[in-house]
């Protein structure tokens, strides 16, 4: 099945404006083009678009994405820079997770803190 710039845009809450940005920047290579020059979307490009807002979502710069497009557009011969990437990405993502943790404990603290505070001003 066939999707339209709207409809992608609209499934990943995401602006045309933004889906058209992402394209000239050289992230969606593997679009198809109708006739009257419309971008088309199937199935296998939503699931490409799934995995370069999870890049971008976790902190990839666009050039890395970029990178990453590229070598998979490349095939096979690039399997091993992917793999490498996706490694220091998740390093990133699980260094980030920990860095909330730690935010997270502070609030609490602070909201402990608050609690104890009120509930023995009497």
């Amino acid at each position: 099945m066939n999707y339209t710039i709207g409809q992608v845009a609209k499934f990943n809450n995401l602006s045309i404006s933004q889906l058209r940005y992402y394209d000239n920047q050289g992230l969606l290579p593997f679009l198809k083009r109708a006739e009257s020059g419309d971008r088309i979307f199937d199935e296998d490009a939503l699931k490409f678009i799934e995995m370069i807002l999870c890049l971008k979502n976790t902190g990839m710069p666009i050039k890395k994405i970029k990178q990453f497009v590229d070598w998979t557009m490349n095939g096979e011969e690039t399997l091993k820079q992917r793999l490498d990437l996706m490694k220091q990405q998740e390093n990133n993502v699980l260094e980030q997770i920990k860095e909330s943790q730690e935010n997270l404990e502070k609030i609490r603290r602070k909201i402990a803190k608050y609690e104890f505070e009120l509930n023995n001003k009497n």
